[in-house]
């Protein structure tokens, strides 16, 4: 299926690692070029990693999503450097670092930087990428524009491990409707996607924060843990793979979707059923 990506840009943030240079590496497969944004200098290595598979005028620019100066910047950089802004993900994202049940584990001040990145990060990416999106769009009408957000299962089932990031990420998904709704009538279409489980840093660092408060006779390593919560919480009862979100990404900013906008797209092995 061709999905019409060849001569596009796409600007991947939250893109050193896991599903957001899974991300970057499916658009960049498809022809697109590629900007990544990442608050971790190791995202000048995954450019230079993304460029050796898919040669091409890929950029990088460092940049703290809790920040509204730079993400400004970095926008604004990479669409002097990339001429246009086709498409944009959103696949930045932390948790509290803490077992959150009961949330009285976790004291108020634990809130805030989670908040701050989870969804001021996205709002901020919004308020930065939106004017480039729309250009790109009145350009290319037949094409359009996509803002993406890469949000979890834990927003919308309420889910206790860590209620900051539970919350940030329901916050996402109705700030995502809310920009689907005001994108629309320029020809940018806004979508989600939501992991349950995925074998990332962030998923590990739950696992430790679980562990940490448990007794020393009743600990597991993370294989052990993760296999027995897969199980437990999955009824295809497997891992999803990064390479999936950015199946679904290109999939969703090419013209095949062109009537998809405003969705959650749950990709989480049916942990997440709505009837």
């Amino acid at each position: 299926m061709d999905l019409h990506l060849s001569g596009k840009t796409a600007v991947i943030i939250g893109a050193a690692r896991g599903i957001g240079f899974a991300i970057a590496e499916a658009y960049a497969r498809e022809g697109a070029t590629v900007g990544l944004i990442d608050r971790d200098a190791e995202v000048e290595r995954s450019r230079d990693q993304l460029a050796s598979q898919s040669p091409g005028a890929h950029e990088f620019c460092l940049a703290d999503v809790a920040s509204e100066a730079e993400m400004r910047a970095a926008a604004d950089s990479l669409h002097a450097c990339l001429g246009s802004i086709d498409h944009v993900v959103f696949a930045a994202g932390i948790g509290s670092g803490k077992f959150g049940f009961p949330f009285t584990h976790l004291e108020p001040a634990d809130w805030k930087r989670v908040l701050d990145v989870n969804l001021m990060g996205f709002v901020h990416s919004a308020h930065a990428f939106s004017p480039h999106l729309i250009e790109a769009a009145e350009a290319d009408s037949a094409h359009g524009a996509t803002l993406q957000v890469i949000v979890s299962v834990a927003g919308q089932i309420g889910s206790q491990t860590d209620p900051p990031y539970s919350a940030a990420k329901a916050a996402q998904i109705n700030f995502l409707q809310c920009l689907a709704k005001d994108l629309a009538p320029h020809g940018v279409r806004a979508n989600a996607l939501s992991p349950g489980m995925v074998r990332t840093s962030l998923n590990e660092s739950v696992w430790a924060a679980g562990q940490a408060i448990l007794p020393e006779s009743e600990r597991e390593d993370y294989a052990t843990w993760a296999e027995r919560k897969i199980k437990t919480v999955s009824p295809l009862g497997r891992w999803q793979e990064p390479s999936e979100f950015g199946a679904v990404s290109v999939f969703l900013a090419s013209p095949h979707a062109r009537n998809v906008t405003g969705q959650v797209i749950n990709i989480d092995g049916g942990q997440v059923m709505h009837s």
